[in-house]
């Protein structure tokens, strides 16, 4: 059972691999340049959930699954090195699942409270917001590489990762993983919930408020454009955030599992190990949706997508024309000369 289970995921990685990394470079691309009718401060924070996401393929499923899967024994697997590879993979985590948290919040805030969203709903603060997300992320995460311990030494090379067992029992090291585990994911997944039901709350009542004002409470054909903006956001709010909860629930599922229920987490049977490695491959599929949610819900995302697919093949057709155009120029100003010799 397990074997096939293995076979699975290795298939099922290779895929995220393949279509997490083109499509993470596209939504860069496209979105860096800032023409897809949307604020400043909600372009920033989907450029670097983008890039958070890009960096969780490459580290996570790139350079860690891949390698342990088809080159094992190579210098990644040498401890320091591992344990270093474990911590940037957990920093980047964190920053692609806050930065979701800061997007959710910063639009709670566009739609709620329009006072407050000329000064916070800015291109400066959402900077400032994400780069002190990831400093602190970095700094808060730096204790999880003294966590490790190698699991055998060969030649005075101490080779693999395993987490010592004092961390599961010493009271620094069980505060600590306590600390962590309410950073991620148990605050930010309440967060998103209640960002989104507020959000939700005021939309429904401001909205009932603007049809009576207008004297549409039976209807009306009159369109209302502060409310169709508001449409817009809230469909691309609940698309990335409602992809996030979704994708993420198998793993706070496992997570409330193991600490209610008082299992070991280092001592799985079959079913916990393949409820534990179905958690962790959703959250990483959760890297690669959004770049889709975008070109589903965004029709300027679209436009410039087509547009950005479109652009090599233009510049290909551009390329074969030009010596074609240049050559007859240049053999119609060389007919009269030819008509002058030979007369």
């Amino acid at each position: 059972m397990l074997s096939a289970f293995y076979r699975f995921i290795r298939i099922v990685y290779i895929f995220i691999a393949l279509l997490g990394v083109p499509a993470n470079v596209v939504a860069l691309a496209v979105l860096s340049r800032g023409r897809c009718g949307l604020s400043i401060c909600t372009t920033r924070y989907l450029v670097a959930m983008a890039a958070a996401d890009q960096l969780i393929i490459l580290i996570n499923v790139v350079l860690w699954r891949f390698s342990s899967y088809y080159f094992p024994g190579v210098f990644l697997h040498i401890t320091p090195v591992c344990s270093l590879i474990s911590v940037l993979g957990r920093v980047v985590t964190g920053c692609s699942v806050w930065f979701t948290v800061w997007f959710t919040f910063d639009r709670f805030v566009a739609i709620c409270f329009h006072k407050l969203k000329t000064k916070f709903c800015t291109g400066k603060t959402a900077s400032a917001v994400m780069t002190t997300t990831s400093v602190l992320l970095s700094l808060q995460r730096i204790p999880y590489y003294f966590t490790y311990e190698p699991l055998r030494v060969v030649d005075n090379v101490p080779w693999f990762c395993l987490q010592k067992a004092s961390y599961f029992t010493d009271p620094g090291w069980v505060a600590f993983d306590w600390v962590n585990t309410l950073l991620m994911p148990l605050i930010p997944f309440a967060l998103i919930l209640l960002f989104n039901a507020l959000t939700v709350r005021h939309v429904v009542f401001s909205s009932r408020v603007r049809r009576g004002l207008r004297g549409q409470r039976g209807g009306g054909s009159c369109s209302d454009p502060e409310m169709e903006s508001r449409r817009r956001s809230m469909i691309l709010l609940f698309a990335i955030s409602g992809s996030f909860i979704l994708l993420w629930s198998v793993h706070v599922g496992h997570f409330l599992y193991y600490t209610t229920g008082g299992a070991d987490p280092n001592h799985h049977n079959d079913s916990e190990f393949i409820f534990l490695q179905v958690g962790q491959l959703l959250l990483t599929l959760s890297c690669c949706t959004n770049t889709f949610i975008y070109a589903l819900t965004q029709s300027k995302f679209r436009e410039n997508l087509v547009n950005a697919v479109k652009f090599p093949i233009t510049s290909v057709i551009r390329l074969i024309r030009k010596p074609d155009s240049g050559s007859r120029r240049s053999q119609l100003k060389a007919f009269p000369i030819q008509m002058e010799h030979n007369s």
